[in-house]
């Protein structure tokens, strides 16, 4: 039986010790709120609903799944899912971060990521339905009318409706410009909305009794491509302007998905025959609405990564050293046993600490992207909003697609772990491998991360975001450019920029005498990036043990996994960079036939 613990000490750590939240929020206009006993009374109160509530009902929901009636078009969740979303609304959690004109609480963004952690550790499929509602919220509160926010937003936030996004097409996904959704005009002010989507994810579910689809579809003179796309509300019963619930809407669920991992979340074919909706935004400019919710969505699902590794390791760890298995090469360590523990083993340990590295540090590239949303949303300067903007739009691909992709290699390890003993379904380690495998395709998929870092964040905007990210890690090595208990770390992070940087330029060079060039070193620049990235945060967080009052041996474990990263994940650059330098052309001198 697989189990979950919170990881309260480690969070206070990030958010205190390395992230300095406190003093963050104290300066931001609306955060003040957010005091030491605040955070700790959110941090230990979700601990108890995620460990107690929603961890016990992830193995059920996986065996037992969705289950869909087509008479009615109705999906029933797992058994005890209904009821944790109604405990989930009453504790106030479903309005944890919204704007309190609206009916939430007003807490900073980066205390919602903490929670959202835990639930998908906890409990990944059930965390889908929230999240979904999360990023409806924010498009309505950013794009949508004052009288929609009145009528459709106070119900999201108070938890009373759910929200979804109704993007992709069966013969489109990614390349939006290709939809053929209509939306026809009503004499009311209202349309009719017709055609369908795939992958709905909670299109249809009993936890709630009306959800709000935010659609994207066509008007009748809409020109082509990307720049004819809208956005439009489609609950699943109508509302009128002044509020009042109509009639079930034309907005059906024809069947659900069965699918490798995530059993417990439902994803849906939704079909609008005439269905009404509402306008949301300018007409033709939907893809700035759908952006909103897009960006939102891409990093919540980073911390899904986050939150698998968080689990999988916590199990791994448990069984590591438990479970007897032969003897260390160097002898007994455990004499008094018939064999010594699987943890003696060395490369039993390189799992481990990779699954704890990737935790650890994927929780500070996590929570300092939210750290910066919280700076962008709130802060009074202009110029400091400005580059918060920019760290986040920069960093949003990066832990989106790096903790995602680590998120698979930790489940695989950890189920690696366990031996013939992960592939059994009653220890819960394989049905992380397959809630995992979901978190690189949806919300786009690790490629189109790739490219959007790289073709649009670094060199189409001009790098801007890199060189704010950049220079902060530039300052944090010139201030600890005299320090002896950290020249381990800053000289090769210090070489790593230097490299991320000359690598860049190399890159833009490239692309302008070849556009193929960005797509052929996208993924590589990726994880590249990323691995940079997490080594700053892992010296930020041994310069931040050292100067804490954490105990001798917290200090030890942070200098030590640093360590362990630093040598043998780090280097991992090294074959990127190689792959990146070598070109295009070792990827499309082949001919399409010459594949076989």
């Amino acid at each position: 039986m697989s189990r979950y613990t919170a990881p309260l000490a480690d969070l206070r750590f990030a958010l205190y010790d390395v992230l300095d939240v406190e003093a963050t929020y104290a300066r931001l206009p609306g955060c003040a709120a957010a005091t030491r006993d605040v955070i700790d009374a959110v941090l230990e109160e979700g601990a108890k609903f995620t460990e107690q509530v929603l961890a016990p009902l992830n193995a059920s929901g996986d065996q037992e799944g969705c289950r869909f009636d087509p008479a009615t078009h109705e999906v029933r969740t797992p058994k005890g899912f209904k009821e944790a979303f109604g405990q989930y609304v009453e504790a106030g959690w479903i309005g944890l971060t919204a704007d309190e004109k609206f009916g939430g609480q007003g807490l900073p963004e980066t205390l919602g990521a903490a929670l959202k952690e835990m639930i998908d550790a906890a409990n990944l499929s059930w965390g889908n339905y929230p999240m979904l509602s999360h990023g409806a919220a924010s498009a309505l509160e950013h794009h949508g009318e004052d009288w929609q926010r009145e009528v459709f937003l106070k119900p999201l936030v108070e938890g009373r409706w759910t929200g979804t996004m109704c993007l992709t097409e069966p013969h489109c996904g990614t390349d939006l410009g290709l939809l053929k959704t209509r939306a026809e005009p009503n004499a009311d002010g209202s349309y009719r909305i017709s055609g369908t989507k795939i992958f709905i994810t909670a299109g249809e579910h009993d936890f709630v009794d009306n959800i709000l689809h935010l659609v994207l579809a066509r008007l009748p003179d809409a020109p082509a491509g990307v720049k004819g796309i809208s956005l439009f509300l489609v609950p699943k019963f109508k509302v009128g302007r002044d509020g009042r619930i109509g009639e079930r809407n034309a907005a059906l669920c024809g069947s659900i998905e069965h699918k490798m991992g995530i059993h417990g979340s439902v994803t849906c074919v939704m079909n609008f025959d005439g269905a009404e909706g509402w306008l949301v935004g300018q007409p033709n400019k939907g893809l700035a609405a759908m952006f909103t919710m897009m960006n939102t969505a891409r990093l919540a699902v980073g911390l899904q990564g986050l939150g698998l590794t968080e689990r999988a390791y916590q199990n791994a760890l448990a069984y590591a050293r438990e479970r007897l298995q032969m003897r260390a090469l160097s002898g007994a360590k455990f004499p008094d046993k018939p064999a010594d523990p699987l943890i003696v083993h060395p490369d039993v340990r390189r799992m481990l600490l990779t699954q704890k590295a990737f935790a650890e540090g994927g929780r500070l590239l996590g929570l300092y992207a939210y750290v910066q949303e919280d700076i962008r949303k709130h802060s009074t300067d202009a110029a400091e909003r400005e580059r918060a903007e920019a760290l986040v739009s920069f960093l949003t691909p990066i832990v989106k697609g790096l903790l995602t992709e680590a998120g698979i290699e930790c489940t695989y390890d950890a189920l690696q772990v366990f031996g013939g003993h992960g592939f059994i379904v009653e220890n819960g380690m394989e049905q992380y491998a397959r809630d995992a495998r979901i978190t690189t395709l949806y919300e786009g998929t690790t490629q189109i991360q790739a490219n959007d870092l790289l073709g649009r964040k670094v060199l189409q905007l001009k790098g801007v975001g890199l060189k704010h990210f950049l220079a902060e890690i530039g300052a944090f090595c010139t201030k600890h450019a005299d320090d002896a208990a950290l020249a381990e770390f800053v000289g090769p992070l210090i070489k790593a920029t230097k490299d991320w940087s000359d690598i860049t330029l190399e890159l833009a060079q490239r692309a302008g005498a070849d556009p193929e060039e960005i797509g052929a070193a996208a993924y590589d620049y990726l994880f590249y990036s990323g691995y940079v990235a997490l080594a700053y945060f892992w010296v930020r967080s041994v310069a931040a043990a050292d100067a804490s009052t954490q105990s001798q041996d917290f200090r030890d474990a942070k200098r030590r996994t640093a360590r362990f990263y630093f040598a043998r994940i780090l280097p991992r650059i090294h074959a990127h960079a190689a792959a990146m330098k070598s070109g295009a052309s070792t990827l499309l001198d082949i001919t399409d036939a010459q594949f076989g």
